[in-house]
């Protein structure tokens, strides 16, 4: 069906998607650029204290946490296409901050342009939720995943400038790809412009026209709870282990561009089956694709623990991308469900808040634990909150299945 063709609301919906995804592929390029050389140059800038190397890519996490629920209320007075060119706006200033700290060679500065980057990276999280507004509740699970399309090309985009950028500014490391940053930001912010504003599409429905809750009442829902967890527990997963990979590489005796490439692939594995995954959770249902994901993320655990060979780090990280996308997008699309059009701003970052205080911790928590006790040990932990994560889900169904049950 072409987009003329489509319902109004729908139309505008999906054009604004592909616009987000547009400018997920620049703005969010930002992030694999960061967790790929963040730890990297934490390592180069540090003295003997290697165990906070990862300290960088937990100060770009704190930053989206921090920033979560300030773009929410800044979207909410100025809308979505300046709140958004203004989050780019900061990741261009976090990058050229950022290669000023490292030509500098100050580490706290650079940790702290790191959150500025991360900051910016908290309104690149809500191009999922803006993709949601006012579409037919049926398509919004292909709209987050047309947005999250873009990040296959992010995938691409940072870790290619990362390695073209390697030596620019020899003998200072990593600061071309801090600088690469900026221009993607900027360039970004010209795409967003072309964002529309989104009316509720169709008729209002009885919840559109009733009051917003208190943001207490709203968090006390299962179903919020239960996607939270989910969220939570399939992305600081994921950015526990994928934060230490690149230094695990390097400690096995493989070279910093074995350790870029293997990030590389792993964001790919992120964002390549969103394609798909719109119509997977419209074909089989929210809660069965984030146990999917939670299981590919158990699996990608497993191969990680199974040897330190080159093709044990690339699959483990290719599982780990693939468990994140499904799991994910699931407890995104579950998360829409559980509040109004109303609430949407304040409940988007609240979720963001939480989420991404718990991957700032689980970053932080990734230097520490490799070092301390090894890449096997930083594997295992993901087994027991992967088993928490699926008995949520699995109270969750039996719960609603006796609400829902004929008497």
């Amino acid at each position: 069906m072409t987009a003329a063709a489509l319902p109004g609301g729908q139309a505008l919906a999906r054009r604004n998607a592909f616009v987000l995804a547009a400018a997920q592929a620049l703005v969010g390029a930002a992030a694999p650029i960061t967790i790929a050389s963040g730890g990297l140059a934490g390592f180069w800038l540090l003295g003997l204290d290697k165990s906070l190397a990862t300290l960088p890519v937990t100060g770009f996490n704190i930053g989206i946490a921090l920033g979560a629920l300030p773009a929410a209320a800044l979207m909410r007075i100025v809308g979505r296409k300046h709140g958004f060119v203004a989050g780019a706006c900061l990741t261009a200033t976090g990058g050229l901050a950022a290669a000023t700290a490292l030509f500098r060679q100050e580490f706290w500065f650079f940790a702290l342009a790191l959150a500025m980057i991360g900051i910016g990276g908290a309104f690149v999280q809500q191009y999922r939720f803006a993709a949601t507004d006012g579409a037919p509740k049926a398509f919004q699970p292909r709209a987050i995943a047309t947005v999250l399309v873009g990040g296959i090309f992010a995938a691409v985009i940072g870790p290619q400038a990362l390695r073209f950028t390697t030596g620019l500014f020899a003998p200072i490391e990593f600061a071309g790809a801090f600088v690469a940053v900026t221009g993607l930001a900027l360039a970004g912010a010209l795409v967003l412009h072309a964002l529309r504003d989104v009316a509720p599409a169709g008729p209002l429905l009885p919840a559109d026209d009733l009051p917003a809750r208190p943001l207490g009442e709203i968090a006390r829902q299962p179903a919020f709870i239960v996607a939270l967890l989910c969220g939570v527990g399939t992305y600081a997963m994921m950015s526990f282990v994928m934060t230490g990979a690149p230094l695990a590489i390097v400690g096995c005796g493989f070279s910093q561009d074995i350790g870029v490439l293997g990030i590389q692939w792993h964001v790919l594995a992120m964002f390549a089956p969103s394609f798909f995954t719109g119509r997977i959770i419209a074909r089989f249902g929210r809660e069965t694709v984030v146990a999917t994901g939670l299981l590919l993320t158990a699996a990608a655990a497993g191969v990680a623990i199974e040897g330190e060979e080159i093709w044990n780090f690339w699959l483990s990280l290719v599982l780990l991308g693939l468990g994140w996308n499904f799991g994910f997008i699931g407890a995104t699309a579950m998360v829409a469900e559980t509040y109004r059009p109303s609430e949407k701003n304040k409940t988007q970052g609240l979720h963001d808040f939480v989420l991404f205080s718990c991957v700032a911790l689980s970053s932080f928590l990734s230097g520490r634990v490799l070092v301390a006790e090894g890449w096997h040990t930083m594997n295992f932990v993901v087994f027991p909150v992967v088993g928490v994560c699926l008995l949520a889900l699995l109270l969750q169904k039996r719960l609603f299945s006796k609400a829902i049950a004929p008497v």
